[in-house]
């Protein structure tokens, strides 16, 4: 720990904070409009568990995005229209895509699967959790993966020659930063390893430790909030992703662990939280975090 409490990272990754965070965090300016500022599309949720999907829509939205495309199927459509009457259920043009959470990939409903498929297929970035991680290998963008322990063994496990072979959760547990990067190296892909320290490695570039929030963020749904989070900021910053690749999408995972960390924190005041309470105090958490900076350079 340092002198502010803060766990130190592992040795060869960069801490992040809010002076890293904020110059990832799009502020629109007097000229923005609604698809400037970063349209977002989002296939998660299904009938089984819809919840996920009012959970990252409501993630996506409290971040900073100009609007939401929102594809799934009848229960989870109608949960996030009754919160959200402001999201768009047509299909159009998007900066990128939050796909796979509340999912299960063992029984794909045809209609989930074809949207899926067409997320994959559209080039821009994605970022998929959950329930289509199993379908990295057919994005044509770029990814970032936001996996638990579980997932990124299951995703190992599939690209392993044989058995033996295979690494376990406990395997990534007793070292996750280790097994973020090599994830990262092997499947080409940017990796978020959720833990209470978040691990964020891009293929063969910089690697981000993002310790962030109270232990009480361990709670049902929270991932899909962060999701939604990653969503938005992806989405505002699909220029510098076509620029940098995966080097921003590392950044804008650092950043996306580090905003939701914080509004774990602040929602918890010490106490229990459920998911919509990290929604909740999500904008505080960007307004202050900008404010502190431009005070700071002024």
């Amino acid at each position: 720990m340092d002198d502010e409490g803060v766990e130190a990272p592992v040795t060869g990754w960069q801490g992040w904070d809010e002076r890293d965070a904020v110059a990832w965090i799009a502020v629109p300016q007097e000229s923005s409009d609604k698809y400037s500022r970063g349209v977002l599309g989002v296939v998660i949720g299904s009938d089984r568990y819809p919840g996920a999907a009012v959970l990252g829509v409501e993630g996506a939205s409290r971040t900073g995005v100009g609007m939401i495309r929102y594809l799934g199927a009848d229960r989870p459509s109608d949960l996030v229209m009754r919160r959200r009457p402001e999201i768009v259920t047509a299909p159009g043009r998007v900066q990128a895509w939050l796909i796979g959470s509340g999912m299960d990939p063992s029984s794909r409903p045809d209609d989930d699967a074809q949207r899926l498929r067409a997320a994959l297929h559209d080039g821009v970035p994605l970022v998929i959790d959950a329930g289509a991680l199993d379908l990295v290998g057919r994005a044509a963008g770029p990814v970032i993966v936001t996996p638990h322990f579980r997932e990124l063994a299951g995703m190992l496990a599939a690209g392993a020659d044989d058995d033996s072979d295979a690494v376990t959760a406990d395997d990534i547990a007793a070292d996750p930063a280790d097994w973020a990067m090599r994830a990262a190296d092997s499947l080409g892909v940017t990796v978020l390893l959720k833990g209470h320290t978040t691990y964020v490695a891009a293929p063969g570039g910089p690697r981000y430790a993002v310790t962030a929030g109270p232990a009480w963020l361990a709670t049902a749904g929270s991932g899909d909030v962060l999701g939604g989070v990653l969503g938005a900021l992806v989405a505002t910053h699909a220029r510098e992703i076509d620029e940098d690749g995966h080097a921003a999408l590392a950044a804008l995972g650092a950043t996306a662990a580090w905003v939701h960390g914080r509004a774990g924190e602040r929602a918890a005041a010490g106490g229990p939280i459920v998911a919509l309470d990290i929604v909740g105090a999500l904008p505080g958490v960007v307004r202050d975090v900008i404010l502190t900076v431009a005070d700071a350079a002024g």
